[in-house]
């Protein structure tokens, strides 16, 4: 699916290509790519993502599962709804970093707490790094 919008003066494309044959769930690869253009520019901050039945109707999908999707990416603070006026890209970078931050600093203290030198630490996040980023 390809939608054309109109957010300040120039043309921004959506693009979405959902496919059902992927071991990953719909929603998921929704949320993802919605989440890679936000954070790469691609979808400026303030773009109007277009409402869940629309976007439901365009990809061929449930609208709970394009709901589904949009819940998740304004939990992650990539979106945000502004009730009956729509839906738009947040300021995601600076949420996913702020958020990040903190939860790096939550880990320190903990690792502190459980007695262990930062060798064991950073080899303890980059054991999950690698095991998140190779799925």
């Amino acid at each position: 699916m390809v939608a054309s919008h109109f957010c300040e003066n120039r043309a921004v494309t959506l693009k979405i290509s959902i496919d059902p044959a992927a071991g990953t769930a719909p929603y998921e690869q929704l949320r993802t790519q919605i989440a890679g253009q936000a954070r790469s520019g691609r979808l400026p901050v303030g773009y109007k993502l277009p409402t869940v039945r629309g976007l439901a109707e365009e990809l061929g999908l449930a609208a709970n599962t394009v709901a589904k999707a949009y819940r998740a990416l304004e939990s992650d603070g990539v979106i945000e709804t502004r009730g009956r006026n729509g839906t738009f890209v947040a300021a995601a970078g600076d949420a996913a970093e702020r958020e990040a931050a903190a939860a790096a600093q939550a880990y320190a203290e903990r690792a502190v707490r459980l007695g262990l030198g930062r060798d064991a630490a950073r080899a303890a996040v980059e054991e999950a790094l690698r095991a998140a980023y190779a799925r």
